[in-house]
């Protein structure tokens, strides 16, 4: 019994002679470990705080729309994009207040909202549509070169074909008749063969050449009606010379014998 007990003493000399050597070490190991735990924890309830009072904003943004408050709208959507710009609900939010915008022909909120989507979303999907909106949106403003350069964004080949197509609408509208063909052409190409756009853009390609045919039937002038035209012009002129002068003042005319 004696022989075990010395055993035993030797075991836990030994155990503090580790734990001396390493206590430091395995109580840092502990702490760290129990804060990530911590963290992790914590991290995860905040970020649920978060969500569930930007999704609370975003429900306001949609019931504002409904109702038709504008001004519910644009408080929700500051706000939201103000605190919760991480979320999800954020640029869905801003695209919502977007066609909301857009629609009460609110074309600066519109461009404003859609500019928050592309400058911050953390979905490429949701900035290649924001793109294409805020194209549509300068078209509207006139303001084509800056459509263009909204259009030159990087966008994934999905996309490609609504991207050209918006190009060719963009072209039309500046008289570049040429450039809108090709691009709509080229957005054919890429357009899924089943889906109604291909169609639509189809229709846009047709009607560049029912415009140019038409163009070429009306002339300016018809060679026809150029002669009746002239003898209309020349009858009703009235030569300054059928007109006698008056008389000057103090003198008598002249009276034919």
């Amino acid at each position: 019994m004696a022989a075990y007990d010395l055993d035993e003493q030797e075991k836990i000399g030994d155990l503090k002679a580790w734990w001396a050597r390493n206590g430091n070490i395995v109580t840092a190991i502990v702490v760290v470990l129990a804060l990530a735990v911590a963290g992790t924890q914590g991290y995860k309830w905040w970020s649920k705080k978060q969500a569930a009072e930007a999704s609370t904003l975003y429900f306001a943004i949609s019931d504002g729309i409904g109702k038709n408050e504008s001004a519910k709208v644009k408080d929700a959507t500051a706000q939201l994009l103000e605190k919760f710009p991480s979320t999800g609900f954020a640029p869905r939010g801003a695209m919502l207040a977007a066609k909301a915008a857009f629609d009460s022909g609110d074309l600066d909120g519109a461009r404003k909202n859609l500019e928050w989507v592309i400058a911050n979303s953390a979905e490429d999907e949701l900035k290649y549509i924001a793109r294409l909106r805020l194209a549509s949106v300068l078209m509207d403003q006139k303001a084509y070169d800056a459509a263009l350069a909204t259009l030159d964004g990087k966008h994934h080949d999905a996309f490609a074909g609504l991207f050209l197509d918006a190009r060719g609408d963009v072209f039309k509208l500046q008289g570049k008749m040429a450039d809108a063909k090709t691009a709509y052409e080229e957005a054919l190409k890429k357009l899924d063969s089943k889906g109604a756009q291909k169609q639509l853009t189809q229709l846009k390609l047709d009607s560049l050449g029912l415009a140019a045919v038409a163009a070429v039937a009306t002339p300016a002038a018809s060679p026809a009606t150029a002669p009746a035209a002239a003898a209309t012009s020349a009858a009703s002129a009235t030569p300054a010379a059928t007109n006698p002068a008056p008389a000057a003042p103090g003198t008598t005319p002249a009276t034919k014998k």
